[in-house]
């Protein structure tokens, strides 16, 4: 299991600003995974996707699932590599290959040893399961957070993984003290 050093923004929550330029990230909040001087990659924890479902992923894989899989979600990561699928999830499971550990309660796993244990019923016991990922490059996370576009809050496994995913945006707002209804989507300099 690889660690990152903690520096930076890994293992934290961006939350977007109303106004931001890209539609695709309108209310997102991203789980960043790795930040550093060399950019930042995260994953978008609230922005579950109506066309693919597990089932069609795992059947797609040619995993043939024997737990009940039908009420678990599959997200929308992010809009790089959308093929390419990550399971965020709690520390209570480590891949045989490869797990990323953000901190001491956020793992991802990126390897398909992790679908084929969830199908099983094994694997995390908290997890999301995302396809595609929100990344920068070096700087380009820093420009955004100067222009305004993203507040930064920590995680929680709450937050992230039991707040139903149309509330995160406003709860991870609420866990700064700040309301939707005061955000503005015009920045300013003071």
């Amino acid at each position: 299991m690889s660690k990152l050093d903690p520096t930076g923004l890994t293992g934290k929550l961006l939350i977007a600003m109303p106004g931001m330029a890209d539609p695709r990230f309108d209310q997102a909040v991203i789980f960043l995974c790795a930040h550093s001087d060399e950019g930042a990659m995260g994953l978008m924890v609230n922005k579950p996707t109506s066309e693919v479902t597990l089932r069609m992923l795992l059947e797609q894989l040619s995993i043939d699932p024997v737990a009940d899989i039908d009420g678990l979600q599959v997200h929308y990561g992010g809009p790089v590599e959308m093929g390419r699928g990550f399971v965020l999830h709690s520390p209570d499971y480590e891949s045989v290959v490869a797990t990323l550990e953000v901190d001491d309660r956020f793992h991802m796993t990126a390897t398909l040893d992790v679908l084929e244990s969830i199908a099983i019923g094994a694997g995390p016991e908290t997890r999301l399961m995302l396809l595609g990922y929100a990344g920068w490059g070096p700087g380009q996370l820093e420009g955004e957070l100067a222009a305004n576009g993203w507040l930064i809050c920590d995680a929680s496994p709450e937050l992230v993984f039991r707040v139903e995913d149309d509330d995160k945006w406003e709860a991870a707002l609420n866990s700064l003290g700040v309301s939707p209804l005061n955000l503005s989507s015009e920045g300013g300099r003071a």
